[in-house]
């Protein structure tokens, strides 16, 4: 079976630890590289968590980092879900045989493109800072991946704002220029995302489970669990994995073409991802196949087998 190469680009808090974590465990994917940026929490922080968590698969996957601030907003973290070091205040040591690599992300993410041409699948679970850098200063790029995979917006409410998801929200120009660039964008906003949950007593079973990777996810998510019940759910969405399960699992998932735009301007709706999903009045292009649904059932019963397969 031929593997489909993977980068992943994160700002490595609760939910994205998982999403490597499935990447690493699912046998489909070739998962090449993992480039951070500052996002659930600082670009230090998302820097070291990634190395602590490639620590835990046992493989010396290469880490390069990227972004330490969005191109124009203010700069804003998520810690009331992930904690003060965004791995829900769960810590993780580096590896000792770490190496550190100087290259930047984006010129680390370019120069794997132009390796696997049309082939690699980029992963984003982050703000788009790093890619839309890298598309910015490699017009071609978008072109040369086979496709971006990101998790970020919503085609009803935000969950930062009532109009804007995090991810897009945190900096709208860089999503409105990734938007924007031609590249075959699939996109797993909240309309999706939402769907599926860790309940409490997954948590359990993972903390439970003897594996390493199981015992570490059930704790790091005990904290966003803890915010989310603030608000009345009993369970914390693995927002980040859906991309990640979906390239191996694309049977669980449904969605349309749309057209999709990033509002940059307004006050109220900041970062709002517009799409034509839901209007009579249609935009004159589709960039974005925008998932709707997914077999939540198979999902968690397929993310807790592989999380626990890692020993």
């Amino acid at each position: 079976m031929k593997k489909i190469p993977v980068w992943m680009d994160c700002d490595t808090g609760t939910d994205d630890a998982i999403a490597i974590l499935l990447a690493h465990a699912l046998e489909e994917l070739d998962l090449l590289a993992i480039s951070t940026v500052c996002g659930n929490t600082s670009q230090e922080n998302a820097f070291r968590n990634t190395h602590g968590v490639v620590g835990l698969t046992g493989v010396d996957y290469p880490v390069f980092r990227g972004a330490e601030k969005p191109l124009l907003q203010k700069l804003e973290f998520a810690t009331a879900f992930h904690g003060e070091n965004g791995l829900g205040n769960v810590e993780l040591p580096i590896p000792e045989q770490t190496v550190f690599r100087a290259e930047k992300a984006w010129d680390a993410l370019y120069a794997c493109a132009a390796a696997h041409p049309h082939e690699l699948r980029l992963v984003a679970t982050a703000p788009l800072t790093n890619v839309a850098t890298a598309f910015v200063k490699y017009p071609e790029l978008p072109h040369l991946l086979h496709s971006l995979c990101l998790m970020g917006g919503s085609a009803g409410p935000g969950n930062i704002t009532p109009a804007a998801e995090f991810n897009i929200y945190i900096d709208p120009q860089a999503a409105e220029i990734v938007f924007h660039s031609g590249v075959k964008l699939v996109m797993f906003g909240l309309d999706v995302t939402l769907q599926e949950k860790l309940v409490e007593d997954d948590l359990d079973e993972l903390g439970a489970s003897g594996s390493k990777a199981g015992e570490f996810a059930g704790a790091c998510l005990r904290c966003a669990l803890e915010g989310m019940k603030r608000y009345g759910i009993n369970g914390v969405s693995m927002h980040d994995s859906c991309p990640v399960m979906y390239l191996a699992h694309p049977e669980l998932f449904d969605g349309e073409e749309a057209g999709v735009v990033v509002e940059t301007r307004g006050s109220i709706t900041n970062g709002k991802t517009v799409t034509d999903l839901y209007s009579d009045k249609q935009f004159p292009f589709k960039n974005a196949l925008v998932m709707l649904k997914v077999d939540a059932e198979a999902f968690i019963r397929i993310l807790k087998k592989r999380i626990v397969s890692i020993e």
